[in-house]
């Protein structure tokens, strides 16, 4: 089903026609894209400061497997910390 969503949104877009499609919605995002959506969130959000150094630690594996190449695990802590911050 995803395939065929994404597949439909390719088209769409590249007929020239604007497409937004949430990184929930787009399901393998590149993790540099999804780093800078948590930390475009970490900005605004106000946390105790046990939550925040765990959305800390967690971008801080996330930047470790994302310049490995691991998007998915990379992702799975970034949604991680966007979930501890509500987002």
């Amino acid at each position: 089903m995803k395939k065929v969503f994404l597949a439909a949104a390719f088209l769409i877009s590249f007929a020239g026609v604007p497409l937004s499609v949430s990184s929930v919605q787009a399901g393998n995002v590149p993790c540099e894209e999804m780093l800078k959506e948590m930390r475009a969130a970490k900005a605004t959000a106000t946390l105790s400061e046990a939550d925040m150094t765990k959305v800390n630690d967690l971008e801080t594996k996330a930047v470790e497997r994302c310049n490995a190449d691991d998007d998915a695990r990379s992702d799975g802590f970034l949604t991680e910390a966007m979930t501890i911050m509500g987002k």
